[in-house]
């Protein structure tokens, strides 16, 4: 049994129809739809404000229908990955030059235009679509925050709430259509330091994330491992990590003939969260 099925059963023994459950979910009858269609996946198992609206109309426990999407993900993403060509960019890359800073827009674009889908687009894309998911990821409870996004959108804040859903559970490459709503309203400007290998994203709320890439000798930038590539593939996994953390599990260097595995990378995670593991910072003392 997967998740359609048992819910399409529970609706059908109680005498709901997708209209109710779309009301109960506070999401459109449409994503309904496409969910009980098989069309989309399931909500992501960490989606308890989902589940637990769900569950109540239909009689099941919220974790045994976060157990069913959870099957579902650990099955169909890494499918969908692997599927997804480079071209993916391509429409990507007017959304991407706009945010670029101004000064160095010409010059992106330039680079862009003379290797298109190369490492570097990739890099810009990759990680501005990162810091929106993140963004995301943090205010997806937040019923003022979506209905703000929905507005500037000009959407209703049911279909924000869907586009949430969309963004989180696409895979790390987001469709034009799963971007574009969150870009203008999130990231103000970006810029990268050809000198030193430095991303700079400045959000709206004025704050600014950087990233520091390293160039290798055959002018790629940082090959990623494939344990690493399965690990932000699984969102069981991966999708609480935030930008910062998958950077710094990118930096992390290995032998040669030493290649790690997807287990690895979650329990660098896991530790890198781990309070034990680490000192309190110590201030210097006053003489």
């Amino acid at each position: 049994m997967d998740f359609a099925f048992v819910v399409r059963q529970k609706l059908e023994e109680q005498g709901l129809d997708q209209r109710e459950l779309a009301n109960q979910a506070e999401v459109t009858e449409s994503y309904i739809s496409q969910l009980l269609g098989r069309k989309k996946l399931p909500p992501l198992p960490n989606r308890t404000d989902l589940y637990d609206k769900i569950s109540r109309i239909l009689g099941l426990p919220a974790e045994e229908l976060a157990r069913l999407a959870a099957l579902e993900h650990h099955e169909a993403l890494d499918h969908k990955w692997q599927q997804i060509p480079p071209a993916r960019f391509g429409p990507m890359r007017e959304l991407v030059l706009r945010k670029c800073r101004p000064a160095y827009r010409q010059q992106m674009q330039a680079i862009f235009e003379r290797q298109p889908f190369g490492e570097l687009e990739q890099l810009v894309t990759r990680t501005l679509i990162e810091v929106v998911r993140s963004e995301a990821r943090a205010h997806a409870r937040d019923d003022v925050w979506v209905r703000s996004i929905a507005k500037k959108n000009s959407f209703s804040y049911r279909e924000m709430r869907v586009g949430v859903i969309d963004l989180l559970e696409s895979d790390p490459r987001a469709s034009v259509g799963d971007f574009s709503p969150f870009l203008d309203r999130l990231i103000r400007s970006w810029n990268y330091d050809l000198d030193d290998f430095t991303l700079e994203i400045e959000l709206t709320d004025r704050t600014t994330r950087r990233f520091a890439f390293r160039e290798e000798t055959n002018g790629k930038f940082g090959r990623e491992e494939s344990g690493l590539q399965a690990f932000l593939r699984d969102p069981k996994l991966s999708s609480s990590a935030t930008p910062e953390e998958i950077e710094l599990l990118r930096r992390i260097p290995f032998p040669a003939d030493a290649r790690p595995t997807v287990l690895f990378y979650y329990r660098i995670l896991q530790s890198l969260r781990d309070p034990l593991h680490f000192q309190p910072s110590r201030k210097p003392s006053r003489r």
